[in-house]
C-alpha cells in the first residue's frame, strides 16, 4: 500500500496545504471528486457574484428615479449572463487543473474517497495511507425532509448555475445569505420571487435592524414571508407548488411557481468521507470536531474550512489552512481570532459584518460596559448625495478600553466599507485607531467615523 507524507482531502482551501507540502518536497496526494477548486470557485462565491453584479446594476437603474434620473431596463439577456458566469468558472477550474498537472510529487485521486480505517483512505478501489492527513471536504446543500421533495426537480445553489432560461417565477425556501442573494438576483432578472423563511427574521444572524431593513428594501421586489415554514412540495401542471404554515397562526397556504429553490442551510460532508471508520469524532450537526489548533481527536489528522462548520466562508478557510500548515508542518500552536473574521451578504442592499452583534455583546458584557453607535449614510455628505437615508453603520465597543467588538453595515459598498474596521480589529486596535487615519472628505468612509462618533452607553 502506497504511503504519502501528506494527504489532503478537498481541493478548495485544501490546495493551500497542498502547495505548502509540495514546496517542502513532501510526497503528496490530493483527493477530490471534483470539480477541482472547491465550492467557492465552482458552486459558491465566484459564480454567485458573477450573477449578483448584473443584478446590482439593474437595481440601480430601477431606483435611479429618486436622483431625478428616468431610466428603464429594456432587455436582460439571461442566457448571456449565465453563460458568462459558467465560462468564468470553467476557466478557473481549468487553471487549477493545469496547476495540479504541473506539480511534481503530487498524485491526484479524482473521485470520491473515504476512510477505511486509521490513516487509510480508499478512492475508486485504491487504498493508500497518509502520515499526515488534512480534511477540507466542505459542505453541501441541505435538503429538508419536505413531503413530496423526491417528486420534484428542485434547484439548489449548485444546480441553479446550470439554468439556461429564466424562470418566470420561483419559490425560494430559506432566509439566510444564499436565499437573500438569489432572491435579489432573480428579482432583478424579472422573475417573480417568493421567499419562505421559517425564522421570524430574514438573515437572522445579522443585527435585527439590518434584518428588518433588508426585508423592507428587498420586499419592494420580492414577496417575503418570514415565520413561514415550508412543509410540502408537489408538481403541478405549470411547475410546482409549496405548502407552508405560518408559525404563529398555523395557517396553511400554497405558493405556486415554475421552479422551487432550496436555500435552507448546509450539510456536513463528513458522512461521505466516513470519518467514523477512522475514529474521528463529529459534533451534533455531524461536522468534524477539532480543538483550537484544528487537530481532530486522531493524531496527525487535521480538519478546517466548512468541514468543521464554524465560520463557513472561503476567506476564513484560507486563513485556517495557513494556520493548520504552520501547526502541522512546523510544530507550532497557532490559533485564529474569529472575532475579526468578517463576512458579507451580497443582497440588495448589501450587508457586511465583523465581530459581535449588540445582542452577542450583551451576553458577554454588562450593558453598562458597552457603547453602541449608529450613523445613517445620509449623515455624511457622500451618503446624502446618494440619497441613502436608511442605510447605516452600527458599531459595538467596550466602554473602558475603547476596544472595537463589532461593526455592522447595510447599504451600498458595505463589503468595502467594513475593511478598515476589520483591519483595526485584526491589529488589536480601538476606536482611536479608526479616527487616527485621515478620511477623505466628502467620501463614504466618513460614515464609519460618524458611527463611532455617535457612541452611547448600551445600558
Amino acid at each position: 500500500m502506497k504511503e504519502y507524507d501528506v494527504v489532503v482531502v478537498g481541493s478548495g482551501a485544501g490546495l493551500l496545504v497542498v502547495e505548502r507540502a509540495l514546496a517542502h518536497g513532501l510526497n503528496t496526494a490530493l483527493v477530490d471528486k471534483g470539480p477541482l477548486g472547491g465550492t467557492c470557485l465552482n458552486l459558491g462565491c465566484i459564480p454567485s457574484k458573477m450573477l449578483v453584479f448584473p443584478g446590482d446594476r439593474v437595481m440601480e437603474l430601477r431606483e435611479s428615479e429618486k436622483l431625478g434620473i428616468t431610466a428603464e431596463v429594456r432587455e436582460i439577456d439571461f442566457g448571456r449572463i449565465m453563460d458568462r458566469m459558467r465560462q468564468t468558472v470553467a476557466a478557473g477550474e481549468k487553471h487549477v487543473r493545469e496547476g495540479i498537472g504541473l506539480s511534481e510529487d503530487l498524485d491526484l485521486y479524482e473521485d470520491a474517497g473515504h476512510f477505511v480505517e486509521g490513516s487509510t483512505i480508499e478512492v475508486a478501489g485504491k487504498k493508500f495511507r497518509g502520515k499526515k492527513i488534512f480534511i477540507a471536504t466542505g459542505a453541501r446543500p441541505n435538503v429538508p425532509p419536505l413531503e413530496g421533495i423526491g417528486g420534484i426537480d428542485f434547484l439548489t445553489n449548485e444546480t441553479v448555475l446550470q439554468l439556461r432560461e429564466k424562470p418566470e417565477s420561483i419559490v425560494i425556501i430559506g432566509g439566510g445569505y444564499i436565499a437573500a442573494e438569489y432572491a435579489h438576483f432573480f428579482s432583478a432578472m424579472g422573475t417573480k420571487v417568493t421567499l419562505l423563511q421559517k425564522n421570524g427574521r430574514l438573515v437572522p444572524d445579522e443585527e435585527p435592524e439590518i434584518s428588518a431593513l433588508l426585508k423592507k428594501r428587498l420586499g419592494n421586489y420580492v414577496s417575503i414571508r418570514t415565520g413561514t415554514e415550508a412543509v410540502s412540495v408537489k408538481k403541478t401542471g405549470s411547475g410546482c407548488s409549496v405548502g407552508a404554515k405560518e408559525k404563529t397562526t398555523g395557517k396553511f397556504t400554497e405558493y405556486a411557481a415554475a421552479r422551487v429553490m432550496l436555500a435552507s442551510g448546509r450539510t456536513s460532508n463528513a458522512d461521505l468521507l466516513r470519518v467514523e471508520a477512522a475514529g474521528i469524532e463529529t459534533d451534533e450537526r455531524n461536522y468534524i470536531k477539532v480543538n483550537e489548533y484544528f487537530e481532530t481527536n486522531r493524531k496527525n489528522i487535521w480538519a478546517f474550512g466548512d468541514a468543521i462548520g464554524k465560520k463557513m466562508f472561503r476567506h476564513v478557510a484560507n486563513r485556517e489552512a495557513s494556520i493548520v500548515w504552520e501547526n502541522a508542518g512546523h510544530n507550532k500552536r497557532e490559533t485564529i481570532e474569529y472575532l475579526s473574521a468578517p463576512h458579507a451578504v451580497f443582497s440588495y442592499p448589501e450587508i457586511a459584518s465583523v465581530g459581535l452583534t449588540e445582542e452577542q455583546a450583551r451576553k458577554q458584557y454588562r450593558p453598562r460596559d458597552l457603547l453602541v453607535g449608529k450613523a445613517n449614510y445620509s449623515e455624511v455628505a457622500r451618503g446624502e448625495a446618494m440619497m441613502e437615508d436608511e442605510s447605516f453603520v452600527k458599531a459595538v465597543v467596550e466602554k473602558e478600553t475603547g476596544k472595537i467588538l463589532g461593526c455592522h453595515i447595510i447599504g451600498p459598498y458595505a463589503s468595502i466599507l467594513i475593511q478598515e474596521v476589520v483591519n483595526a480589529m485584526a491589529l488589536g486596535g480601538d476606536i482611536w485607531s479608526i479616527a487616527e487615519g485621515m478620511h477623505i472628505h466628502p467620501a463614504l468612509p466618513e460614515v464609519i467615523i460618524a458611527a463611532f462618533g455617535n457612541l452611547e452607553e448600551a445600558g
